[in-house]
């Protein structure tokens, strides 16, 4: 990243290239160039149940959020597909219970590799040059001394970052700041085939060196350790995008990173190149020729380029847009990384990428002499390399960013202390863990027509339930549709009011009055389960 070879001579390392020098605050990185970044991991709305109007309304309060930022500031936002957990081992106590997750066990192993997908952002400043801090200092009197108060700096950074993350708190279902260890942890998973986690050292600076344990090979076909590298990138957009554009991408059944750059701009600098833009296409709806035409003639040409006065009309709507607050503008670069240690199978996974974000409208291209660049721009809090030109608003980047996610569950019942009690499959090759907990609350409601398996449903619950050391079951059912379960897993089965044996009779002493103290008149309300 920086010009060393006038300090040392050898070759280029990886950590030369990567922008991360120390942790300086809870969550806070210090790059290189003297910027400062900090990530969040977070969870989007589920497009398989939300609806239209909720994903219209979350893209408008992002939207709102990311509007905020100027130049200086940048943001990387990251989808990472990765393996998902395997089926979870537990000890059941009754041979049917055992006999029946083995079953599931199998046909979950059999329908092949699960994955799940991880999602961060992370915001990336750039404090302003020294000069331009001292020519502001002279506007004010009683300022501090010479130099620049870097600790101000730091808490400037902080509270905007946590003003965001303020007004994002109520548009993700799920949005936290990562510690030191998890900040390490991420961005090693950014730069390494290797996951595991990292533990924060006593002097946490040149984390570059720390993180970097896997070789970066360049070339027409990089390779990352013993991986070889392909990266797709975005080069052309559609006409128009709607939210969750790219949630296709959730769906595929192979591990990538699906990283998405967003390089903010000032109100004055996007109204800058928008303007620039304008005159651009303004320029080109009529030749050379047919302006001396209308010069000699004194007659207006009656061709004029449509396509060069639409997209001038187009720019003129982006500066009404911008001019009226409604959204902000910036530099967009989307790629998407996959690795893979056969070269062929690399290549298909990059096929198959490409065929989803194409479907959508988009023009991609494989890196092949720009693939460690583009490869770089993916790594967060890195600003400068592989800048893509084409402008682009706050309202059509929360469109296109990753922020619609496939709710995979929770990976244990913190409740009960265990796994999940059922783990399946959903869409795209993603398990989906199912708890009846929330904290320490188990209510369920099962509802459905008739015949749709409600009954089949609660039995599997009652089998998967028996996981959990101690447990216990009780249930009311109608019609016997729990007998079989019940008889199979050893318990008692009481089949209340046949043949004139156990029966219940709640309601008995109704028109009487109530002879224990204390004890109000009146009805008692009984509540029946019908399964």
């Amino acid at each position: 990243m920086l010009n060393l070879a006038e300090y040392r001579q050898r070759p280029a390392l990886l950590a030369d290239w990567l922008p991360w020098a120390g942790l300086i605050a809870p969550g806070v990185v210090l790059n290189k160039d003297g910027s400062f970044q900090r990530t969040a991991r977070f969870r989007g709305p589920d497009l398989d149940s939300a609806t239209q109007g909720e994903l219209i309304a979350t893209s408008a309060r992002l939207n709102n959020a990311l509007r905020r930022l100027g130049s200086g500031w940048a943001l990387f936002i990251e989808a990472e597909r990765r393996p998902a957990a395997d089926y979870p081992h537990s000890d059941f106590p009754e041979p049917l219970s055992w006999l029946v997750d083995e079953e599931r066990r199998a046909a979950f192993e059999e329908s092949g590799h699960h994955f799940e997908s991880g999602y961060h952002l992370t915001l990336a400043y750039l404090p302003p040059e020294e000069s331009r801090a001292r020519a502001a200092k002279l506007l004010y009197e009683n300022s501090p001394g010479d130099g620049v108060d870097w600790s101000g700096r730091l808490d400037a950074f902080m509270a905007e970052t946590d003003r965001v993350f303020d007004l994002l708190d109520g548009v993700m279902p799920e949005i936290a700041w990562l510690d030191d260890a998890e900040t390490l942890t991420h961005l090693h998973a950014t730069v390494s085939t290797r996951r595991y986690r990292v533990g924060v050292p006593e002097v946490p600076f040149h984390i570059d060196a720390l993180l970097a344990d896997s070789a970066l090979v360049g070339g027409l076909a990089p390779m990352l350790g013993d991986q070889h590298l392909r990266v797709v990138s975005v080069r052309g957009f559609p006409t128009s995008t709607w939210p969750g554009l790219l949630d296709d991408l959730n769906r595929l059944g192979f591990a990538y990173r699906w990283s998405t750059r967003f390089l903010c701009l000032d109100k004055a600098e996007a109204e800058k190149e928008l303007g620039r833009l304008r005159r651009q296409w303004f320029a080109k709806r009529k030749n050379v020729v047919a302006l001396l035409r209308e010069t000699i003639f004194q007659q207006e040409s009656p061709l004029v380029d449509t396509d060069a006065s639409n997209k001038a009309a187009d720019a003129d709507a982006a500066l009404q847009e911008l001019g009226s607050d409604q959204v902000a503008f910036g530099y967009l670069t989307a790629t998407v990384t996959v690795l893979d240690a056969d070269p062929a199978a690399a290549d298909e996974k990059l096929r198959m990428v490409e065929r989803v974000i194409q479907g959508r409208g988009f023009v991609t291209i494989p890196e092949t002499l720009n693939a460690v660049d583009a490869w770089l721009s993916s790594i967060p809090g890195n600003a400068y390399a592989n800048v893509r030109q084409p402008i682009v608003s706050t309202l059509n980047l929360a469109h296109m960013m990753p922020l619609s996610a496939v709710w995979a569950g929770p990976e244990k019942n913190d409740h009960l202390g265990g796994p999940p009690m059922i783990v399946t499959r959903t869409d795209g090759a993603t398990p989906f863990r199912l708890s009846l907990h929330i904290g320490d609350v188990g209510h369920t409601l099962v509802a459905g027509p008739t015949g749709m398996g409600k009954s089949v449903l609660l039995a599997k619950l009652v089998l998967q339930f028996r996981r959990y050391f101690g447990s216990r079951v009780f249930a009311f059912d109608m019609g016997r549709s729990m007998r079989a379960t019940v008889l199979g897993l050893g318990g008692e089965h009481y089949d209340l009011g046949a043949d004139g044996g156990i029966a219940f009779q709640p309601l008995a002493r109704i028109d009487h009055e109530a002879t224990a103290p204390g004890r109000p008149n009146g009805w008692k309300a009984a509540c029946c389960m019908k399964a």
